[in-house]
């Protein structure tokens, strides 16, 4: 009786196995090999070292394999395989979209293609439907299929970028080797697995079809322009004495809208205190959200994000008691109008030396330089900046004096590391192009150089101008400012 029942129990196994061992889908996921070399921000002349990691991805039309920007972003050498099949080709960057965590990889060998079929984009997922996740999570070499429901949908954080996107919570198991691989409903990519949850059992998430149609439509042109963004900050008025003060009926919601950033499309057009009850007539709620199908909501942003670069997009705000309707042209992308940037991936980092003193700007790259628990480690000043930091005409980015290379020259100011630098030789300094050309237009007989508390670096002009070059050569510096600066400023 016992052997009958296994038997049936592995006959009834076998189907399901063989099911996904012969969908067309499992011919055309594929591991991702890479090798990195990411920048170093404590000393931003040189690289922290080689580095190799894995993903998945999936072929698509086009002979292209859609995988996620972290799995290969900062890489110098990719390849890739089939699942089934043992030979690696070499794959190379297309496409890359930090913000949504998506990339695009093509292989010049086109026997890569053989006996593959490209994998469809469907449609946004439905709460409660069943998918499947297909990858090479660590633990094993072969593909990994594992099953589970799509349990919640809205706005979420993305880990790699920190832009705030529309994001599928599913709870199929997402570990590490996963990043990349293709969720799949009725035999299409419904989504790309990107991350799961720190604290919590089984909740993974995926980069839904909408934002991955998005980034495929956005790079037709050859180019990434990224997701557009408003580029104010707005107030909700759940508090009905809000509403009365600017003059709502019962009847209408929305949000106040409480300041515009310094490259904010809507200036000229919106005004602080206006109330933005639509965008594209979707109506906006007390509480910032809207609805994006039936009985399901999100924020506002979904409205602007779903739009491209250069599009125009239909606001109705109220304004003293009446209504106007507006439109207006979105050019900027999200995050840009920040004061400290998010992290940056494949882009080299800014610096200027001389002296011996080392400038940079401000990054979240810069604050990683603190560990895994940066948050709580960095100088707080430098936390506060990152939290809270707005661009303005006269403060575009946080200058700051990371460290001294320490010389006799500088004798005095070999401590001095992570000051926010204000003025350059009587001048305010509002970026780091400002500091170069505040040092290198200077007459006078000394550099000073002022923080943000009054302390004052002073070195004679001359000295620095003499001895600069002894101090990079002593700490193996090749150049004495970054890519960026050399070409905008000379």
């Amino acid at each position: 009786m016992l052997k009958k029942t296994l038997t049936i129990a592995a006959l009834l196994f076998i189907p399901l196995t063989m099911l996904h061992a012969q969908s067309p889908i499992s011919k055309s996921v594929v591991k991702i090999y890479t090798v990195s070399d990411s920048y170093s921000y404590d000393n931003p002349w040189q690289t922290t070292g080689q580095s190799k990691g894995t993903g998945s991805g999936c072929i698509i039309e086009g002979k292209r394999i859609l995988t996620n920007a972290h799995v290969i972003s900062n890489s110098t050498f990719i390849q890739v395989k089939k699942a089934g099949e043992a030979k690696r080709y070499t794959a190379k960057v297309d496409s890359v979209s930090h913000h949504s965590d998506l990339a695009i990889l093509t292989v010049d060998d086109m026997d890569f293609f053989k006996d593959s079929a490209p994998v469809q984009i469907g449609d946004l997922a439905e709460v409660r439907d069943k998918v499947a996740v297909y990858g090479f999570p660590t633990g094993g070499d072969e593909m990994s299929i594992t099953e589970g429901v799509v349990s919640r949908i809205e706005q979420r954080n993305y880990a790699h970028s920190n832009a705030n996107l529309l994001a599928c919570q599913i709870d199929a198991a997402i570990n590490p080797g996963n990043s990349g691989g293709p969720v799949i409903k009725n035999d299409k990519i419904v989504g790309v697995a990107f991350q799961s949850a720190m604290r919590g059992e089984n909740i993974g998430y995926m980069v839904p079809a909408p934002i991955i149609q998005h980034f495929l439509t956005d790079i037709t042109d050859g180019k990434y322009d990224g997701f557009p963004e408003l580029g104010i900050l707005f107030q909700k008025m759940e508090n009905p004495d809000i509403r009365e003060k600017y003059k709502m009926t019962s009847h209408q919601s929305g949000v106040l809208i409480a300041d515009m950033l310094i490259d904010s499309p809507a200036r000229n057009i919106l005004q602080i205190d206006d109330v933005l009850m639509s965008i594209d007539n979707v109506r906006i709620e007390n509480d910032g959200s809207i609805e994006f199908r039936p009985g399901e909501r999100t924020s506002l942003n979904y409205l602007v994000q779903r739009k491209y670069i250069n599009e125009r997009i239909n606001l109705s705000i109220l304004r003293n008691g009446k209504i106007k309707n507006l439109k207006i042209k979105l050019t900027v992308t999200m995050n840009s109008t920040r004061l400290v940037p998010f992290e940056q991936y494949d882009t080299a980092p800014t610096y200027y030396i001389t002296g011996g003193l080392v400038f940079s700007p401000l990054t979240k790259n810069y604050l990683l330089e603190w560990g895994s628990q940066w948050f709580f480690s960095a100088p707080s000043k430098l936390l506060y900046f990152y939290q809270n930091g707005i661009r303005t005409a006269d403060k575009k980015e946080i200058v700051l004096l990371t460290k001294v290379l320490a010389d006799e020259i500088n004798l005095g100011y070999h401590n001095m590391d992570n000051a926010v630098i204000e003025k350059v030789n009587g001048r305010k300094i509002a970026d780091m192009s400002d500091l170069v050309k505040a040092v290198e237009e200077n007459k006078d007989q000394f550099h000073v150089f002022e923080d943000d508390s009054g302390n004052k670096i002073v070195l004679k002009r001359e000295i620095v101008n003499q001895f600069s070059g002894r101090i990079l050569e002593t700490y193996r510096v090749k150049a004495d400012r970054s890519e960026d600066l050399r070409t905008e400023n000379r």
